[in-house]
């Protein structure tokens, strides 16, 4: 697990802390950020954070407050200073004060049903196509339909499997027969160009041995949102959002309808008939 950089040396304190988030597998950036807020909390204190008391803790919000610092930067303080303290010093009671304002959450942009059949028909080439496809499709974040393997799409049980998804648990998504047949499309072309390996990436990058990176799938998506027409800001994460939208819409037997609408309609366009209406 890598450590961080620190400007200052390294005092007990923070070396013990680093190794708590360390052990805890702890992202490298999270780590960088943890504790620089543990920092500007010691420089609050004019002492060592592991003599604080929980009044300490109050009286910096307060400052933070009364100094406009953002709702966003006040919530990622509050994280940092109880891994500080319930971690670390182990005294939890120390963060009873601490506040953490709810944050006015923006809905995020979804898709129709025909703006998903627009994207996806100019995506740019089949295997982006068939990449979207399986983000709308089956409901993957996009990270998770980058390091698909060919192996993971159980065209038996017709399930798609994701290995350590969020929270690092394997899980199943569903496949639907729309969705199978545009990966079958994707994967004829990709055998006859020699990109795909026995047991290899279902979506190669630049190089056949390395997955599709994200940026990739990002730049796809605006791309071809650009190319259809549509205004709305969208990401890979649209795509999901829109398949759960869809989810949470429809009841039993209108779901699986719902949601393959779209691929319904590309494989239409791409088998040269006319998308039922």
């Amino acid at each position: 697990m890598a450590t961080l950089p620190t400007e200052l040396p390294t005092t007990p304190l923070r070396q013990r802390m680093l190794d708590d988030m360390a052990m805890r597998a702890m992202k490298a950036r999270t780590q960088h950020d943890y504790v620089r807020h543990v920092r500007a909390f010691a420089a609050f204190l004019r002492r060592s954070p592991d003599t604080a008391t929980a009044e300490d803790g109050r009286r910096f919000q307060v400052h933070q407050r009364e100094h406009g610092i953002s709702e966003s930067v006040i919530g990622a303080t509050v994280s940092a200073l109880r891994f500080l303290f319930g971690v670390t010093l182990d005294r939890p009671d120390l963060s009873r004060k601490l506040v953490l304002a709810p944050r006015a959450r923006k809905l995020p942009d979804v898709l129709s049903v025909d703006e998903v059949a627009r994207l996806l028909e100019a995506a740019p080439g089949i295997k982006y196509r068939a990449a979207l496809g399986v983000a709308y499709g089956a409901g993957l974040r996009v990270s998770e339909v980058a390091h698909l393997k060919a192996d993971d799409i159980d065209s038996k049980r017709m399930l798609i499997r994701i290995e350590e998804g969020k929270g690092r648990k394997d899980r199943n998504a569903m496949l639907s027969p729309q969705l199978l047949e545009l990966l079958r499309l994707w994967w004829r072309e990709g055998k006859r160009r020699s990109v795909l390996l026995p047991h290899g990436w279902l979506f190669p990058g630049r190089s056949y041995t390395d997955p599709i990176s994200t940026r990739q799938l990002h730049r796809a998506v605006c791309e071809a949102a650009e190319a259809a027409g549509i205004r709305k800001r969208v990401s890979p994460h649209t795509l999901r959002h829109s398949f759960a939208t869809a989810l949470y819409t429809k009841v039993a037997t209108r779901t699986i309808r719902a949601v393959t609408g779209p691929l319904d309609w590309l494989m239409a366009l791409m088998e040269g008939r006319t998308p039922a209406g």
